[in-house]
């Protein structure tokens, strides 16, 4: 199979036998990315938890840099002391 020219320099800059830390991986991510649209980057982690127990379960949220560019509006319906 063929690539581009983009993969192909791209790939120059990864070595795959490599171990990258967290910091170095990102600024090589930002340095191979090369579309002319946002790329996202899916990440992996294992935490060696068993979810079934109540006391090792995982909840989080993130909050986005910009939101998510919606206007948010409330309707509220009280009387007028309450506003």
């Amino acid at each position: 199979m063929k690539h581009g020219k983009k993969y192909v320099e791209s790939i120059k800059l990864v070595d795959s036998a490599k171990v990258y830390e967290s910091n170095e991986a990102l600024d090589l991510v930002c340095k191979t990315a090369k579309a002319k649209f946002d790329e996202t980057v899916e990440l992996h982690i294992r935490l060696g938890v068993d979810s079934r127990h109540a006391d090792q379960q995982v909840r989080g949220a993130v909050v986005l840099p910009n939101g998510t560019g919606k206007t948010v509006r409330t309707l509220v319906f009280c009387k007028p002391e309450n506003i």
